[in-house]
């Protein structure tokens, strides 16, 4: 049976939140949330990739694996790439969990490490969730894509994608949602590759794997989550959590 090891980056430097990784949540850390719902998945290990002594030190105190990574990284694939040569080089499938979802369902994870040690030709995968078009369209920020009849992505863009022309008819639009399974070999290949030109593009680094012959499988879900960017994402978070009383 492969083994797999899900790693979650963790800067403590941020534009709009610094130092999120670390921010309370109902006496929690951000960090620690997703961190024991990760481990609550049927990845074999888990442990965080982090810059900062602080972020490693709390990870340390709940009792949780962190590793400490290079400042420098242009990508939180890279961050992820090191800390897994570290922490677990022999690990055949590693899946890079954002460290800004504190809910992140661990059913997503499992089913993403289920099918990577399920189907030993897969390269890459990730999930995506449906959404009515009128909800996010017009929006940059959400990442929409597009897939082949096997459930592989074609396409990732910021733009509306498929394109409604008048008199068309309208699928339902995927919002992709950036969490990542690799294969180690995959992995290592990826990180390797130069940015892409449509990576410079767009600015969406799976654009470089689909240039670059990658194929990425797409796990459909509706299960939700919350991402954390901004101290008001956190306060409407807070809200949601009380709200849903969550522990």
């Amino acid at each position: 049976m492969m083994s797999s090891l899900a790693v979650i980056p963790a800067r403590y430097a941020s534009t709009r939140f610094p130092g999120k990784a670390l921010a309370e949540i109902c006496g929690k850390p951000m960090v620690q949330w997703v961190y024991e719902r990760t481990a609550a998945s049927s990845v074999d290990q888990v442990c965080v990739a982090t810059d900062d002594s602080r972020i490693l030190d709390a990870v340390k105190t709940f009792g949780g694996n962190a590793v400490m990574t290079s400042p420098s990284h242009p990508s939180g694939t890279d961050r992820v790439f090191e800390a897994a040569k570290k922490f677990l080089p022999d690990a055949e499938v590693v899946i890079n969990v954002q460290g800004d979802e504190p809910l992140i369902p661990s059913g997503i994870i499992s089913k993403l490490n289920d099918l990577m040690k399920s189907v030993p030709s897969l390269e890459m995968a990730t999930v995506a969730v449906p959404c009515p078009r009128e909800a996010i369209a017009s929006n940059p920020n959400v990442v929409k894509l597009v897939l082949d009849k096997d459930s592989n992505a074609l396409y990732f863009s910021r733009s509306p994608i498929p394109f409604l022309r008048e008199g068309g008819v309208s699928p339902a639009m995927l919002r992709h949602w950036g969490i990542y399974a690799f294969k180690m070999k995959s992995l290592d290949k990826f990180v390797s590759l130069p940015e892409s030109s449509l990576e410079k593009c767009e600015k969406l680094e799976q654009l470089r794997a689909l240039e670059n012959g990658i194929k990425i499988r797409v796990v459909i879900t509706d299960e939700p989550s919350i991402g954390v960017d901004t101290p008001a994402d956190l306060e409407e978070l807070l809200k949601y959590i009380r709200t849903a009383n969550i522990s």
